[in-house]
């Protein structure tokens, strides 16, 4: 009996070595190149015995897992499946859920050093080859929602974890990621967040600009940037001091950068009861325009703090500047969403910390992968737009005259740009 069907075509199974996700060779490719695998065996901790598995093929396995779109550890038996691409790529096996599972939860303090040691590592090779010696750090707190057994419940009401992220905006790598409790609040710490960045730059290189939101107006953390001769933009806290401030500015102080614009700026120059010295407050006030019960003023304000001299930067520019820290957010939902860090697999904060690091490897790798090895046109792409392009490319796996050979489902200009980004790959260098 013919079964009846919408279209009038077949459907039959193949044990024929297929792909779905051609383009994930040249990306893991990419990632052996830049040391991924003898990073991840060199400083994470060795099995207990003979039979356990390296250290990289569990970091491996979840970064290919990761870039080409799996958002849980039960994905990992979908790469499981890809026999044809894993043999291309010389993986000869994928460590199935459970024992993942079991392996995060292994490493604990050990395992999550180690995997900074990587981070560092590869970061260091990512970033030689961008040619620049200085660079913006775009400091920013992310929430993660995890209704796990230990998470905590984080200041915007929701039961979970906070972590703090460094970037480059420059690059833009996430230098630094610092796995929160969700109750932790965002102000903890930021002076040594901010240390622990200005440590992880490469020889050469150094954080000129840093930027950040009203967690960072602090004076311990001022006084250390001033320190090291970086400028920054800082938005600042509203207290009682600044309110005073604002107060006393007067009208025809107020001046729009057009008529008809909606709104004035105006500046000062304030300081805090601890800071050294003394810095500009860059003040802009704006019509409220859907007051509430319990707020009639007439204005609203936006503050931030800034050490840019007078004569090198107008009030309006560093506002300009300071607003362009929006772009931090698009790298927390592009380190989140596009790699599956929006959730986390485990009950235990530790063994979640260790698979959050990895997702910033995997993202950091991807950075890399597009500035390093990709042409122009890549370069402002998200990973959801790179899996559809370049990453989600029918290919079938055949062996002639001794040899794997990867033969892709392109048009031949997309053929070319895939041949050239291997060629990049191999043509990096990086100093032992």
């Amino acid at each position: 009996m013919i079964r009846k069907t919408v279209f009038g075509f077949k459907m039959e199974r193949t044990d024929e070595a297929l792909t779905a996700h051609g383009g994930l060779a040249l990306m893991a490719e990419y990632s052996h190149r830049v040391g991924l695998a003898a990073f991840a065996d060199r400083f994470l901790p060795r099995p207990g015995s003979n039979r356990g598995y390296a250290p990289s093929v569990f970091v491996e396995s979840l970064i290919l897992m990761m870039q080409g779109g799996g958002r849980h550890l039960e994905d990992l038996r979908m790469l499981e499946q890809e026999r044809g691409l894993m043999a291309l790529l010389g993986i000869t096996l994928i460590p199935d859920p459970d024992t993942t599972g079991d392996w995060l939860r292994r490493m604990g303090d050990a395992g999550l050093m180690g995997l900074g040691q990587v981070r560092d590592a590869l970061n260091e090779r990512i970033l030689k080859q961008d040619g620049l010696t200085e660079y913006t750090l775009d400091a920013d707190a992310t929430g993660v929602i995890a209704e796990k057994r230990d998470a905590q419940w984080t200041y915007k009401g929701t039961q979970g974890y906070m972590p703090m992220l460094g970037f480059l905006f420059e690059t833009p790598v996430c230098l630094v990621d610092e796995f929160r409790e969700g109750n932790d609040p965002p102000q903890a710490r930021q002076k040594a967040f901010y240390e622990s960045c200005k440590a992880k730059m490469p020889a050469g290189k150094r954080i000129a600009r840093y930027r950040a939101d009203s967690a960072s107006y602090q004076a311990d953390l001022i006084n250390q940037l001033e320190a090291d001769g970086v400028t920054w933009v800082i938005t600042a806290d509203q207290d009682c001091a600044v309110k005073r401030l604002i107060q006393g500015i007067p009208e025809a102080e107020w001046k729009a950068p057009k008529a008809g614009c909606g709104y004035w700026i105006a500046e000062s120059i304030h300081t805090m009861n601890r800071t050294e010295k003394a810095f500009r407050l860059i003040i802009k006030r704006e019509e409220h325009r859907n007051p509430d019960l319990f707020d009639q003023s007439r204005y609203r304000y936006h503050v931030v703090a800034s050490n840019w001299p007078m004569e090198k930067k107008h009030a309006f520019e560093i506002l300009a500047w300071h607003n362009q820290r929006g772009h931090a957010e698009n790298f927390n939902k592009e380190l989140k969403i596009g790699f599956g860090l929006e959730q986390m697999p485990c009950g235990q904060f530790g063994a979640n910390a260790i698979f959050f690091r990895i997702g910033v490897i995997a993202y950091n790798l991807f950075i890399g992968f597009k500035l390093n090895v990709c042409p122009k046109m890549c370069q402002s792409e998200t990973i959801g737009t790179f899996r559809w392009r370049l990453i989600q490319v029918a290919g079938r796996i055949v062996r002639h005259a001794g040899r794997m050979i990867l033969r892709l489902s392109v048009d031949a200009q997309r053929f070319v740009t895939l041949e050239e980004i291997r060629c990049r790959s191999v043509a990096l260098s990086f100093s032992t």
